[in-house]
């Protein structure tokens, strides 16, 4: 089990998603996520894969991970292995493009 890390900027996103009401089930599904994330980064329904275009300031790679699928805007987390062993960052939390 990996120990998880939230930036400043992802803690304030998981902030607006458990405080807004109307986000109620996407937080439920960001903390499930997260769960699964801690306990196994490779678990299938988060369909994590490497973020090829963003490298963090040391070179880590980024990934991305599913918090929602076949949902308007559903949420990704993008997070990277660090900064020691079983540990993960979560770099921030957005929905989709």
């Amino acid at each position: 089990m990996s120990e998880i890390f939230l930036t400043d900027e992802a803690r304030k996103r998981l902030d607006k998603l458990k405080t807004d009401k109307g986000l109620e089930k996407r937080y439920k599904a960001v903390k499930k996520a997260i769960r699964f994330l801690s306990s196994n980064p490779t678990y299938t329904s988060l369909k994590a894969h490497e973020f090829t275009s963003l490298k963090e300031p040391n070179g880590e790679k980024v990934f991305e991970a599913y918090a929602e699928q076949s949902t308007p805007a559903a949420y990704r987390i993008f997070w990277y292995y660090g900064p020691g062993k079983n540990q993960i960052s979560i770099i921030t939390i957005i929905p989709h493009p």
